[in-house]
This record gives structure tokens, sequence and C-alpha cells, in this order.
């Protein structure tokens, strides 16, 4: 089965970084913007997983784990973010994201945590 992913960040290093290490085995959507990520939940209903960048411009934290959580609660998310917090990691997790990167990461780090995702029941 040929997972899909959609990959919000609003930063293209991040996205192309991803593109890179994920490309070879999932289809991607990229997106840079949490009103972006919406349409494309709503266009794609096969996609399964979700990486987010934990701030995205127009939010604060975790708005928009919030948002697509809410509107699209099948979706798996895992949040992505240039500072290690316990308390946010701990937050986005009672808001139901089942993963948690820090930047920079390695690729072996996102693809380990996209599978073990990819693995989990719905």
């Amino acid at each position: 089965m040929n997972h899909k992913i959609l990959i919000c960040d609003d930063e293209d290093t991040i996205r192309e970084t991803l593109k890179f290490i994920l490309g070879d085995f999932y289809s991607l959507f990229l997106v840079n913007s949490v009103e972006q990520a919406l349409y494309t939940l709503e266009n794609n209903t096969d996609i399964q997983i979700t990486l987010l960048d934990i701030k995205m411009p127009k939010g604060k934290k975790l708005d928009a784990l919030k948002e697509i959580k809410s509107r699209f609660p099948h979706i798996k998310i895992i949040m992505i973010t240039g500072y290690r917090s316990v308390e946010t990691a701990a937050e986005a997790s009672r808001l139901g994201a089942v993963g948690y990167i820090v930047k920079p990461f390695k690729a072996e780090e996102i693809l380990e945590t996209v599978r073990k995702v990819t693995v989990l029941p719905s």
C-alpha cells in the first residue's frame, strides 16, 4: 500500500528535505500554509499522515494541530519543531499527535517515525 502523506511546513528547505527523504517510499503533498493543508485534506480524502510544523504563520503553537484534528480526526499527525520541549510534546500528544520530531533531524529518524505511524491501527 502506498501511503499518502501531507507535509505542511512554511520553510521551503524543510519541505524539500522531507520530499527527498520520503519521496521514494510515499506519495507526497507539499504545502506551506495551514489553509493549503486544509484544502488538500478536503480534496484528498485518502491522505493518512500529516507532517506538520508546530509553529505555522498566523497562529500560535499547536493551533494548526487543533484545527486539522477537529476537522479530520482520522489523520495521523507527526509534529515537527525546532525546539525541544517536553511540555509542548506532551500537549501535542494530548491533542492527538502521534509523533514529534525535532529539527535538525536525520533521514533515519524521519523514516523510522513515519514507518511506525503507518503500521498503527486507524
